[in-house]
């Protein structure tokens, strides 16, 4: 059997940004939120947030290390891989990629040692400001990879000539039309990811009864923030599918499983698609559903996949499934958001043992999401590399056989499962350890350290009994 070259380019290539892409979604959001503990203890001096600081700044680092490690094989499998599209996109992609390593990685380089080595040996500031710049600069990483991405799949400002993309307009091509929606779109869910994984691990210390003062503390700030982004993601989710509907209408038909089009089409809850038959079986939907979330009109047209010929077609069954995940888990997250909210604000949320599991239990979903998320995006830009310019096949490295990227497939695969493994193992024992086993001391504005603190944030001299007076 001869093996396909470009099948396997693109299987390895997914499988290592699907691999990379759950440390970026996490380490965004964490970092933000870090950020905020770090305000929080400069403001009021209390030793939990400087815990709670310390704590997840060590699942941080261990974390952006992995994401660090596995992002850089990307850039290489674009010259061993994918040299032809590397050298089409170059005048585009090769700034863009300059820019994220420029403007955001050397920032978080440098920020990132004060942040983990600096408490306690520059002024609070000083740490404050570096936990600043680490949480923006990896918005600013975001905003270029999205950029490269979005391009890819809504290209703006450039002209193929000769095989290579020239740049027309900059403004156009970094600012495509799909970018803002996807890079709204992905900053909330890396808060709603980082919200859930705190979230999750502190129900887990109050269900062990570990960390209590800590764990309350930090639970209710992230319902907060999750009562809010969660419902706000889908908002955002319904902007960034009407905008998909616009540049990139096959990739809607195959979300939507539909292969006639229509007036009146139904939102399909269920079905099972068949590309070599073009029909569902065993559909499950609500009449009229998917035209009035896409057109806002129970009549509206949506395109089905038949207006394209089967070779510009998606593969629907991967992209309608996972489409189902992703908007699944995203509607399970806001229930969950809005019920701890609702029990916080009654009082009841640390009795509601139930609840707490519920959130423990969550952690894996968001990142769940996310790759059900990504599979859409990417799979739903099938055949093209540069959606509508540039297919896989002409993308292709062409001197790349099948043997050759099996091997490094493997490779990939091997050397990948030993880095996750050593990350979990190692971010394992962080959360095992917890944040009650971090010894703080919070210095005074001058540098000079206060009396040890209690967790309620008051000095142990404070609530010692004091003398009467006499």
């Amino acid at each position: 059997m001869e093996l396909d070259p470009v099948f396997l380019s693109r299987l390895q290539f997914g499988f290592v940004v699907s691999f990379h892409a759950i440390f970026p979604v996490f380490t965004i959001g964490l970092a933000s939120y870090i950020a905020a503990l770090e305000g929080l203890l400069y403001r009021t001096g209390n030793p939990v947030y400087e815990r709670l600081a310390k704590f997840w700044t060590q699942v941080f680092a261990v974390v952006f290390g992995m994401g660090v490690v596995s992002g850089i094989v990307m850039s290489f499998q674009f010259g061993t891989n994918w040299s032809a599209f590397s050298y089409a996109s170059a005048n585009f992609l090769g700034p863009i990629l300059s820019y994220e390593v420029i403007t955001a990685f050397f920032l978080e380089a440098v920020f990132l040692g004060i942040l983990l080595f600096g408490r306690n040996k520059v002024p609070r500031g000083t740490h404050l400001f570096a936990a600043c710049m680490v949480a923006i600069g990896t918005f600013i990483s975001s905003f270029w990879i999205l950029s490269a991405n979005s391009w890819m799949q809504t290209p703006a400002g450039v002209e193929l000539q000769g095989g290579v993309f020239q740049i027309t307009s900059w403004m156009e091509a970094i600012f495509n039309p799909s970018f803002w929606p996807r890079f709204f779109h992905m900053a909330l869910a890396s808060f709603l990811t980082a919200g859930f994984v705190v979230a999750g691990v502190s129900a887990w210390y109050l269900l062990r009864d570990r960390a209590v003062v800590e764990s309350r503390k930090a639970l209710g700030m992230t319902l907060v923030l999750l009562a809010i982004v969660a419902p706000a993601q889908l908002v955002v989710g319904d902007i960034h599918g009407l905008n998909t509907f616009e540049h990139q209408p096959e990739k809607v038909a195959a979300m939507e499983g539909t292969w006639e089009t229509q007036s009146g089409a139904p939102l399909l809850l269920f079905a099972i698609p068949s590309m070599e038959q073009e029909r569902n079986f065993m559909e499950v939907g609500i009449p009229y559903g998917a035209s009035l979330i896409l057109t806002h009109s129970l009549d509206g047209e949506v395109h089905g996949l038949k207006d394209w010929a089967p070779e510009d077609r998606p593969y629907m069954p991967i992209v309608f499934w996972a489409f189902r995940i992703m908007v699944g888990i995203g509607l399970l997250m806001i229930v969950m958001a809005l019920v701890g909210a609702w029990k916080q604000w009654r009082g009841t949320l640390w009795e509601s043992e139930k609840l707490l599991r519920g959130f423990a239990w969550m952690i894996p979903a968001p990142f769940l999401a996310v790759l059900s998320g990504w599979f859409v995006t990417e799979v739903g830009r099938m055949p093209w590399v540069v959606h509508g310019i540039m297919r896989y096949e002409e993308a292709v490295s062409p001197s790349l056989t099948g043997g050759m990227a099996l091997f490094s497939l493997i490779g990939y695969v091997a050397v990948y499962a030993v880095v996750f493994s050593a990350g979990v193992y190692y971010v394992t024992r962080v959360v095992r350890k917890g944040p009650e086993a971090i010894e703080v001391e919070t210095p005074r504005e001058g540098g000079h350290p206060k009396r040890p603190m209690s967790a309620t944030g008051a000095t142990f001299d404070d609530e010692m009994p004091q003398p009467s007076g006499r």
